[in-house]
């Protein structure tokens, strides 16, 4: 059963990671990507109270809730990503001084 809900929960991360993805390679949009992914979490997160019965969410108010955390970790698992592909420039930084 606890597998069952943290996997609900990873796909909407995993779905809310992607559309962000795209909101990014559009390029116009990208001061809106937390809001885009967290409204759509929220919605997912609707969407999953109904049709998956392990959802760990039994009323609206905490699907959104749900949703909308879901939806706001896609940004920062992209900004985990994000930090370790980088070089270590802070590193590199400090040995040059």
């Amino acid at each position: 059963m606890q597998n069952e809900l943290i996997a609900t929960v990873a796909a909407i991360t995993v779905i809310c990671y992607l559309i962000g993805m795209g909101c990014k390679a559009y390029g116009k949009i990208d001061k809106w990507i937390p809001v885009i992914v967290g409204i759509t979490g929220g919605i997912l997160g609707v969407v999953g109270m109904y049709t998956i019965k392990a959802f760990p969410a039994e009323d609206v108010l905490n699907a959104i809730a749900v949703g909308i955390a879901s939806g706001l970790a896609s940004t920062g698992v992209n900004q985990i990503v994000k930090q370790l592909s980088q070089k270590d420039s802070y590193l590199s930084a400090d040995s040059a001084k």
